[in-house]
């Protein structure tokens, strides 16, 4: 029986999520392979990823670094040991909201208007706003994690905001706000080609969609959403370009926000959540796709097992 290391934990914010998620993956993994939990933090990765000769491949499932930016892909790359996420450009690609968003404009989509600060930079209230408007969002480049995102409705907030995002990452995006109903819509390789699920809307109680409305049960999420046939499709088809575009492997998730009938990218999530709670799970369900025959179908493709 082969044996699969399903590494989670993490060093982000959101290293609780991805040991729900992962004992989620747990429970429906495929019949036929062995599933290795490794839980690593900050204090032992070195040794928890001693991987070579203990497994046979790997499935990576921590939210934010050092997985979904790719850094665990290059250290299983040098190890050869195969995994079933993206590779490491296009993890850190897509990990970066700022270069993702401007990658992604390059190909024609549409990408709220946005400025880069790196930490040191000095932030300029009132330039800002000219350039961006009121609300406008400030939030981690870098860090993969739904913490550390503030939206700013008058200029006196925009410093903390910053301060509150640098804690996060070192690079931090300005976003001006897009008014509109936001959908988020999962893709994944099947053995038919690239599958779209069915989009699921989300209605925040908070303020947008940050941690509490995420995981705290402060959100609204709507499968299929309430939008018209032609916007969804369009939706899909443009989640199924941008897997593509990527480079992308197994699940991922793209956001939109639709704003009169055109849909904006918000951010790609190359490990979406996958806790009881997530969004995918509740894609799935809609599809009537069981969970143990995705992931069967998803480890079969990428890896051939």
């Amino acid at each position: 029986m082969k044996r699969i290391g399903l590494i989670c934990g993490g060093f982000s914010s959101e290293y609780d999520i991805s040991i729900k998620s992962a004992h989620t993956i747990q429970k429906n993994f495929p019949p036929h392979l062995e599933c290795i939990l490794i839980e690593i933090s900050r204090d032992n990765w070195q040794e928890r990823l001693q991987l070579q000769g203990k497994i046979d491949a790997a499935l990576i499932y921590t939210h934010g670094d050092p997985g979904e930016n790719g850094k665990i892909q290059a250290f299983l790359d040098m190890l050869q040991i195969p995994f079933v996420n993206s590779g490491v450009l296009a993890s850190a690609l897509s990990f970066d909201k700022w270069y993702c968003n401007q990658f992604l404009k390059g190909f024609g989509f549409s990408v709220a208007q946005s400025r880069l600060f790196h930490l040191g930079d000095q932030i300029e209230a009132n330039i800002l706003v000219e350039d961006l408007g009121l609300p406008l969002f400030v939030k981690p480049a870098d860090s993969g994690s739904s913490f550390g995102i503030s939206k700013v409705k008058v200029r006196e907030e925009i410093q903390p905001a910053f301060d509150n995002a640098f804690k996060e990452g070192r690079n931090v995006v300005a976003e001006a706000f897009l008014d509109g109903t936001e959908v988020t819509c999962g893709v994944y390789r099947s053995k038919a080609g690239l599958v779209a699920l069915p989009l699921t809307e989300i209605v925040s109680e908070t303020e947008f969609f940050d941690y509490a409305a995420k995981y705290d049960g402060k959100s609204k999420e709507i499968t299929p959403a309430r939008i018209e046939n032609e916007i969804a499709l369009n939706v899909q088809t443009q989640a199924k370009r941008i897997y593509e575009l990527l480079g992308l492997s197994a699940i991922a998730r793209i956001d939109f926000m639709i704003v009169n009938g055109t849909p904006f990218v918000i951010e790609v999530n190359t490990t979406p959540g996958f806790s009881p709670a997530s969004i995918v799970p509740q894609m799935l369900g809609a599809a009537d796709i069981d969970l143990q025959d995705f992931w069967t179908e998803v480890i079969s493709v990428e890896l051939g097992m």
